[in-house]
């Protein structure tokens, strides 16, 4: 996983292709290799190792696969995980009006700078998603999860998370948005 691509790459910007069932050996081998990146970076032993930068995240795009798959890994206050799984085909299929967005701002291990501002987006989304064996799964998320799972499907879509902020206002807050952390 040393070859995450950075923001100029053209995949980041492609629409990724979806998968279809059963998936290759390969492609299996890469969502698993996505989940472990996750799991190393949230090791501080194993981050600091690798020099590993920290993430929750991580889709195929990128490392520079073009296909919609990607891995998320939300710890809790005690590094537990609440949200931990490798998403095939993942599809928002209902989300709410109330919109958030992270008091910090959001990162990206594709991203190496410090974009500032606001990136509204739903508080809570219902996920359709498939794992690994083609098994369907629809789950309700809400709070950093659904932001999570959000900014990895902007992946998936081409998008990067600072699309979302307002360019006159970066800090623009509008009654219909919740601060979280």
């Amino acid at each position: 996983m040393k070859n995450i691509i950075r923001e100029g790459n053209p995949t980041l910007r492609a629409r990724a292709k979806t998968l279809a069932f059963p998936l290759t050996d390969k492609q299996r081998e890469l969502g698993k290799k996505l989940m472990e990146f996750l799991e190393n970076s949230q090791d501080p032993k194993l981050a600091k190792k690798y020099q590993l930068r920290a993430g929750v995240g991580l889709a195929a795009p990128q490392v520079d696969q073009s296909i919609r798959m990607t891995a998320v890994l939300v710890p809790d206050e005690n590094n537990q995980p609440i949200f931990k799984h490798i998403l095939i085909n993942p599809t928002i299929i209902s989300e709410s009006v109330r919109m958030a967005a992270l008091a910090e701002g959001e990162g990206c291990l594709s991203v190496d700078r410090d974009v500032p501002g606001y990136v509204p987006r739903h508080q809570k989304i219902t996920l359709r998603w498939y794992d690994l064996d083609g098994q369907r799964h629809l789950d309700k998320l809400r709070n950093y999860p659904a932001i999570v799972c959000q900014h990895e499907i902007d992946h998936l879509n081409g998008v990067l998370f600072f699309d979302h902020i307002n360019q006159k206002d970066p800090f623009y807050q509008d009654d219909n948005l919740v601060l979280i952390g």
